[in-house]
């Protein structure tokens, strides 16, 4: 509304500028007059401009001396000789009507408009014209159209909040259910590989190395649940790097701890941002848990290199093996096609990595973990 009224002030400044400088025997008061007009509208729109929004006091201002005083005061500095209804004073009180009718409120905005259609019909009493209405008509238009405008944009930026609302809503929504998903995926990965292989008695659940994982598990779902608190209270560093070597020790060790033996080798390996470190880990817990329940094998071979700042992780089994392709498109609802689909290629994919998978039955496996892709 800012810049609308103050494009309509501008092109009635310009007429009067543009009048003057036709008119070389104009009077230094009227040249004074029109100093006053430039000033007060800079003023107003100047500090609107400052501010964010029209300031009130500034509009009556500008409606008392711009709309009112300064027709009045035209007149007497021109002898009351004012032929044209379209004179630049007169052309002023339709910008400060729709100044009016945009910066002020309902009922202040008509009673501002009132009072420049009254100052402008006393104004044109005092000339020699007889077709006074069409410039008052073009006052109570300007005034309308200014209202109409600022309701509409009003209306607009509503309904945009209300979507900006629904959008950021929706946002929310989706990261509680990528959050919830993270969840599903994590315990699939370790709690549930756990209590899987103790409730098939593949594993003595009083061994210490079954306790210590079981504990270490006990404990991750205490940082399942507390992961929010933590994360509203500033606690987490997902950005610290990981060293990686550290990282797959840990895999290998919970995956020795379930009965698996495995034989792992490490070249070169860098540190691993945070969420990169624990996404990976988890899609080599996954390849390792499926080496375990489905291979057909105690056995697995597992090498990391590092390359150029990033990481290949092969994991291979000489087990019984499986038809990969089938497993991934037509899997849906098998242990095996729910982990290659959650656990290690929708793992590696969001943190910019790839997964290859190379099996056939009698022939064993091999998963080869990239990142970044």
């Amino acid at each position: 509304m800012l810049l609308a009224t103050g494009l309509y002030r501008a092109s009635h400044l310009t007429a009067g500028v543009t009048a003057l400088v036709h008119d070389p025997a104009a009077g230094g008061v009227v040249r004074v007059l029109l100093g006053v007009a430039l000033g007060t509208s800079l003023l107003l729109y100047g500090t609107g401009y400052a501010h964010g929004g029209f300031g009130p006091r500034l509009v009556w201002a500008d409606v008392l001396l711009t709309g009112c005083l300064l027709p009045h005061a035209v007149l007497w500095a021109s002898g009351g000789h004012v032929t044209d209804p379209g004179f630049w004073a007169l052309l002023l009180g339709g910008s400060a009507a729709a100044a009016a009718a945009a910066g002020l409120e309902t009922r202040q905005a008509g009673c501002a408009v009132v009072l420049i259609l009254a100052a402008h019909v006393a104004a044109q009493l005092q000339t020699d014209t007889a077709r006074p209405f069409g410039h008052l008509m073009s006052v109570l238009s300007s005034a309308v159209m200014a209202r109409v405008f600022r309701w509409y944009l009003h209306r607009q930026g509503t309904l945009l909040d209300e979507a900006r609302e629904q959008a950021v809503r929706a946002e929310a929504e989706r990261a509680r259910q990528a959050e919830r998903m993270a969840h599903h995926r994590a315990l699939h990965d370790t709690v549930l590989a756990t209590l899987t292989t103790i409730a098939s008695g593949r594993v003595d659940a009083n061994t210490s190395g079954m306790r210590e994982r079981c504990a270490r598990e006990a404990a991750y779902l205490r940082r399942l649940i507390q992961r929010s608190e933590q994360a509203e209270a500033g606690d987490e560093k997902e950005g610290a790097e990981v060293p990686a070597g550290e990282a797959l020790e840990d895999v290998v060790a919970a995956a020795e701890c379930l009965g698996l033996t495995v034989t792992a080798q490490y070249h070169e390996l860098p540190p691993l941002p945070g969420p990169v470190a624990a996404a990976l880990t988890a899609a080599v817990t996954e390849a390792l848990n499926n080496v375990r329940r489905h291979a057909g094998t105690s056995a697995a071979y597992l090498t990391a290199i590092g390359r150029g700042g990033g990481i290949t992780v092969t994991v291979v089994d000489r087990g019984r093996g499986f038809d990969a392709e089938a497993a991934l498109v037509g899997g849906r609802g098998t242990a095996t096609g729910t982990g290659l689909r959650r656990s290690m290629h929708a793992r590696m994919r969001e943190i910019g990595g790839t997964t290859e998978v190379d099996s056939a039955p009698g022939e064993g496996t091999r998963v080869e973990l990239r990142w970044p892709g």
